[in-house]
């Protein structure tokens, strides 16, 4: 088994030893994270107010009831709404991930590039839910665009890097 800096192309992998592919156990993990871990129910569960019957209309239906009654204070309302906000975003996005990696994949993009690229993207994507949830500040909340665009531009990258293999021989 390759070690850590040899799978991201960090170091000279051993003479007959393979980089291993990484896509699987990333993708895998991203779709964990983003339609588990993100979601807003556990959250809602703790502080009360999910609703099984219908739970994506939580918030809208009883969030200022919540806040009224005292279960909740304005401020926890806020970051669950922020937290359905970086769960939706995390879902929307992980469709460019995966043709990302099955395309660079099947393209045949260096592994460790396919590695590299996919390790930045799942860095991204959790650094991106974190501060979505957890910062209000707007300066600092500027801080998620950053973390956006880090994942998303590693997936343009390794699309253009499987179009250039696919297009070499032409």
């Amino acid at each position: 088994m390759a070690s850590l800096a040899t799978a991201l192309g960090l170091r000279a992998s051993e003479l007959g030893v393979p980089v291993s592919n990484w896509a699987p156990g990333l993708l895998s993990w991203q779709f964990f994270f983003a339609y588990g871990l993100l979601s807003s129910r556990t959250l809602k569960q703790w502080y009360g107010i999910d609703h099984n019957a219908s739970p994506r209309e939580d918030l809208a239906k009883y969030g200022d009831a919540a806040v009224r009654s005292g279960k909740i204070t304005q401020k926890q309302l806020a970051m669950l709404r922020r937290n359905e906000s970086a769960h939706a975003n995390s879902v929307e996005n992980y469709t460019l991930f995966v043709a990302a990696m099955g395309f660079a994949t099947f393209a045949g993009v260096e592994t460790h590039l396919i590695n590299r690229a996919g390790l930045l993207y799942v860095t991204a994507r959790v650094a991106y839910g974190l501060v979505y949830i957890f910062i209000d500040h707007d300066v600092w909340s500027q801080i998620r665009g950053i973390t956006w665009w880090t994942g998303n531009l590693s997936c343009l990258w390794l699309l253009y890097r499987a179009g250039a293999k696919l297009n070499a021989a032409l």
